[in-house]
């Protein structure tokens, strides 16, 4: 059963998501990612299993489908 470990809703809906993650510097954008979103915040929660195929892809498992340009801002 789903709970949100963000605002505790137990709402959610199946969609695809896009990601970035950091890896040794590196930003790497992975898309069309399964996963639980929850109905109230929005937070997007994986299986273990999509956990585990992400973080293959993210270590170079596979070839990048293409690159991207990426604006980049700061705060501080």
């Amino acid at each position: 059963m789903f709970r949100c470990h963000v605002c505790g809703s137990i709402e959610a809906r199946k969609e695809l998501v896009s990601e970035v993650f950091q890896i040794d510097g590196q930003m790497i954008l992975v898309e069309r990612i399964p996963a639980a979103v929850c109905a109230r915040c929005g937070e997007a929660v994986f299986s273990r299993e999509t956990t585990e195929t992400v973080r293959k892809l993210a270590h170079r498992a596979a070839h990048p489908i293409r690159s991207v340009q990426m604006d980049v801002f700061a705060l501080a």
